[in-house]
């Protein structure tokens, strides 16, 4: 807030009402980054992708995904090299196919930064 003394023709700062408590529970980097990733789950074919994957062991291959999707396949790749991109899944070739998984350790630490956030909401 900006005060201004007419009398001396300076401007003064006020910090604050009172002396700062505040602490937030994530880094600048921790929110950036769990907004990036909470930007990117935030597509519903997406989400379905992880579904898929986190149903089943192992690796699912790209056609299977293109056949489970009521998209396109060029829509599908996008996709999944978004996810791939952020770090959320991992492919693997096998001759001219490519099999997805998810990459557990991301999603592990993207929801651990979740629990962060939203626990200490839940402290208020």
């Amino acid at each position: 807030m900006v005060a201004q003394n007419t009398d001396q023709d300076s401007v003064k700062l006020r910090v604050g009402c009172c002396t700062p408590f505040i602490d937030e529970p994530l880094t600048e980097s921790e929110v950036t980054h769990l907004a990036e990733t909470l930007s990117l789950l935030a597509h519903p074919i997406r989400l379905r992708i992880l579904a898929i994957l986190a149903r089943h062991a192992g690796h699912v291959c790209v056609c299977d995904l293109e056949a489970a999707l009521p998209v396109k396949q060029p829509t599908v790749s996008h996709h999944l090299r978004l996810l791939r991109d952020g770090g959320l899944i991992e492919g693997e070739r096998r001759g001219q196919w490519i099999y997805y998984a998810i990459h557990r350790e991301a999603l592990a630490r993207v929801r651990a930064m979740i629990h962060t956030f939203f626990d200490q909401l839940g402290e208020a």
